[in-house]
């Protein structure tokens, strides 16, 4: 199988050449009873697993499924941060942003894929926003510099983000050969979507991606005494 990298769109803030982060892909069938499925299972550089990277899925021989008219998405505030704090949507999909904190937020995302602001607020105050571009939604509070969450929206049809062991699970897929995307928020900045295809048949199959990059350590929920809460 041949690897290739891809920029993210609307991910990068400084250009600079980026190299491939993937060191190894192996595919291979496991049993399964049920029709095809699709386990991608993600570590970095030192081995760990990567959670809450988003992964994407794009058949390469289907047509491409009519996105489904589904409720918005959910993308809360507590404790002072952004649950969940990695939100992947498809394009046109929109999300509400309640906050369910114990103070006010204000909510920002000057992203080319969509910049908006939503006024200082508790409860769910705001209607929901439409993402209408593929791309990355890095989001804000302007009260709470800490705060920092991520939208991916894509125009894949099967997307979705890694659990806590690294794994995402697609089941039910057609056969097909795959384009599969892989992101995650806590790789270097300048990184890119790191592409692989994936041939899937009648058998479920199992991708393990192993990054080059390590992780950088989460985000810090600290708050800065100097800012006063609403």
């Amino acid at each position: 199988m041949r690897c290739k990298s891809v920029p993210a769109p609307e991910i990068m803030v400084r250009a600079a050449a980026f190299t491939a982060l993937l060191v190894s892909v192996t595919a291979f069938a496991i049993p399964f009873a049920h029709g095809a499925g699709l386990t991608i299972e993600i570590t970095d550089a030192r081995g760990r697993v990567v959670p809450d990277a988003v992964v994407t899925a794009t058949a390469q021989n289907l047509p491409t499924p009519a996105a489904a008219a589904n409720k918005p998405a959910i993308m809360d505030q507590v404790g002072k941060a952004f649950v969940p704090g990695v939100l992947v949507v498809r394009t046109g999909q929109s999300v509400i942003f309640p906050n369910s904190d114990s103070v006010a937020h204000q909510v920002y995302s000057f992203s080319p894929a969509k910049r908006f602001e939503l006024p200082l607020y508790r409860g769910q105050a705001h209607p929901p926003i439409t993402l209408d571009r593929p791309g990355l939604v890095v989001l804000g509070c302007n009260i709470h510099d800490s705060m920092v969450g991520y939208i991916f929206v894509t125009d894949a049809p099967y997307f979705g983000t890694s659990d806590a062991r690294g794994q995402w699970k697609a089941g039910d897929l057609p056969a097909a050969s795959y384009e599969i995307g892989v992101w995650s928020a806590r790789l270097p900045r300048d990184a890119a979507v790191v592409t692989q295809r994936v041939d899937v048949g009648e058998t479920p199959a199992v991708v393990k991606i192993r990054l080059r990059e390590t992780l950088r350590s989460a985000p810090s929920a600290s708050q800065d005494p100097r800012v006063r809460d609403y």
